[in-house]
C-alpha cells in the first residue's frame, strides 16, 4: 500500500473515530505532534524557509501570484476529485 493510501485511510479513520480511540491515537503520537506544532525551533527549517524569503524579495525567485496558485488548485482538485 502507498504511503498516500495510508494517509488516506488514516485521515479517514481519525474522522470517524470515538473519543475513546482519538485520545489513545493522540496520545501515542503526542510528543511528535508537539514537535511538528513547534516548527520554529526548526533551525534547518527555519533557515530554509528565510532563504525562500530572501529569494522572492531579491527577485531570483519570481514565485506564482494569486490567480495562479488558483488555477493550479483548482486544477488539481479536479484532478483528483472531479469538482
Amino acid at each position: 500500500m502507498s504511503n498516500t493510501a495510508i494517509r488516506n485511510k488514516l485521515y479517514d479513520y481519525i474522522r470517524v473515530a470515538d473519543d475513546k480511540k482519538l485520545n489513545a491515537i493522540y496520545n501515542l503520537l503526542e510528543n511528535e505532534i508537539e514537535q511538528t506544532n513547534e516548527w520554529w525551533k526548526d533551525k534547518q527549517f527555519t533557515q530554509e524557509l528565510d532563504s525562500r524569503q530572501q529569494a522572492l524579495e531579491n527577485g531570483s525567485d519570481k514565485g506564482v501570484s494569486v490567480e495562479q496558485l488558483e488555477q493550479s488548485v483548482s486544477k488539481l482538485r479536479l484532478k483528483k476529485y472531479g469538482k
